[in-house]
């Protein structure tokens, strides 16, 4: 899966080059809620506007649902999710046949799924092509193949007795989706649920409802049946509010802030101790020894640094340079981000777009404005980008300490906070100090070093000479306040399983 921040999966020889569609000609057809595969209008009668980023006009009107219309969706879910309906009743290859359908259809529209990510998240659009949609089809793919594989044991229990497992399907699904990577989440909420025979209500951002909603009516199309996908845009407070605690929700998904993690934690154990899956932030570790390909460290470096304008929980906010190259690494640093275009999300020279809105933009130059007052030295950017709204300046920080809000705050924006350490056992130390504990990098030559200084990071993933590596069959998830479970790869599966335990008494001696 291509989401390391590289467009490094190109084109085949004799492809097209991809150019979104444009965007005074695009017509977005899905605006309704998605339930039991028809759409709707929400039973409030609300609207949500979708804003443009890059430009601020206004894309169009999304309907708004809110409680009510969650509990017409877990209605339709439910149902379908019964014994005897016809998605139960559909043998396990015909789920993986059913996930392959929609993924060739996302394959055939990836131009438009590609246009209107870039035009709702302002992210640019050959990011977007080819590596949100290469990542959201290959987890589809991966997970059509485990359908027909899921299976229990047979365990060796006491004479006359036989014992095996069984894994069934957990139920109602909530999912409850981020902004930054709308598509993305979208195919790591649906498909690891969809294999394991689970129905699904999922609320994408507010933010960012476009391309979920196009999914909505390839569900429909691929032949899923109805009730087994639902989409519900809206808001946190009402439509997440609602999927947490609901009686008849199974199992809840989260990416998101710590914040609401521990509000939609709280939920779920207060209504019916539903199941919880939590991806939440991260304040990540990126630790280059002085033996490493200096060059490569501050390349990936960058790339989890501004990747996505740093709108990424898997961030290289925190970058720990030994003290013999610090000083090589901030100055080649500073030369590589000044090489970063900012612009129009749809030009293919673009590299670096706006922020997602308004209170992102405002959270993300407060704390670098606490950078400048907390003593840090700004070697590039440090502000907006001038008469360009929501674009901020990659912006480089050196001398940054310990103690500084921008070395300890998740800031979800284009902020590298370069830090000195002068041994291997000082870093892991100051690597560990903090709550979170979702992703870490360490970059060296020396393979006894990577292993020790990867055993000792308390993260739930360790790259190592790369950054962003994230593939669909290795599982992702974080340690202390970054979440709970793991998401992508087998270890997916057992989140959306219940594990049944069938023993048989023989009734003839033999």
């Amino acid at each position: 899966m291509a989401q390391n921040g590289t467009i490094e999966n190109g084109l085949s020889q004799g492809d097209v080059f991809p150019f979104p569609q444009p965007m005074n000609v695009l017509e977005v057809k899905h605006t309704q809620i998605f339930i039991n595969n028809e759409w709707h209008n929400s039973v409030n009668g609300k609207k949500i506007q979708t804003v443009n980023p890059a430009t601020g006009v206004k894309i169009c009107d999304v309907e708004e649902a809110d409680e009510a219309d969650v509990d017409k969706a877990v209605e339709a879910a439910k149902a379908a999710c019964q014994r005897g309906s016809p998605w139960r009743t559909l043998d396990v290859s015909s789920r993986g046949r059913l996930l392959h359908k929609l993924a060739d259809l996302m394959e055939r529209d990836r131009v438009l799924l590609a246009t209107l990510e870039a035009m709702d998240t302002g992210k640019p659009f050959l990011h977007a092509f080819f590596i949100d949609l290469d990542g959201s089809i290959k987890t589809l793919r991966y997970y059509a193949g485990w359908s027909d594989k899921i299976h229990g044991k047979s365990l060796p229990v006491d004479e006359n007795f036989v014992c095996f497992t069984k894994h069934e399907p957990v139920g109602v699904c909530g999912a409850i989706i981020p902004w930054n990577f709308p598509l993305l989440m979208f195919t790591w909420k649906i498909a690891p649920a969809l294999c394991c025979g689970n129905t699904v209500v999922i609320k994408p951002a507010e933010q960012t409802p476009l391309t979920a909603l196009h999914m909505g009516a390839l569900v429909k199309e691929a032949g899923f049946p109805p009730g087994v996908v639902n989409i519900l845009p809206g808001f946190g407070p009402t439509v997440g509010a609602a999927i947490a605690s609901h009686m008849s929700i199974d199992k809840v998904a989260f990416t998101g802030s710590t914040e609401v993690g521990q509000l939609i934690k709280e939920a779920a154990a207060k209504s019916n101790l539903k199941r919880v899956t939590l991806e939440l932030g991260g304040k990540n570790p990126c630790i280059v020894f002085a033996d490493s390909d200096l060059q490569l460290a501050v390349e990936e470096a960058q790339k989890g640094a501004f990747f996505n304008q740093g709108q990424a929980c898997t961030a290289a906010s925190r970058v720990f340079v030994e003290d013999k190259v610090y000083d090589e690494f901030v100055r080649l640093s500073v030369e590589a981000a000044k090489r970063i275009v900012s612009g129009d999300p749809m030009d293919p020279l673009t590299t670096h777009g706006p922020q997602i809105d308004q209170k992102q933009f405002d959270k993300i130059m407060e704390l670098i404005e606490s950078g400048k007052r907390e003593g840090a030295t700004v070697e590039c950017g440090g502000q907006a980008t001038e008469g360009k709204g929501l674009y901020i300046q990659p912006t480089i920080f050196s001398g940054v300490k310990d103690h500084m809000r921008i070395a300890k705050e998740e800031i979800f924006g284009p902020v590298l906070c370069i830090m000195r350490f002068k041994s291997q056992e000082e870093v892991i130390t100051r690597a560990n100090n903090t709550h979170y504990g979702l992703a870490a990098a360490v970059f060296t030559r020396s393979v006894d070093r990577a292993l020790s200084v990867s055993s000792a990071l308390q993260a739930g993933t360790v790259w190592v000479n790369c950054y962003n590596a994230l593939h669909a069959q290795a599982p992702f998830g974080g340690y202390k306040m970054s979440g709970n479970g793991r998401e992508l790869g087998e270890y997916a599966l057992a989140e959306y399983s219940e594990v049944k335990a069938v023993t048989i008494k023989l009734m003839e001696k033999l």
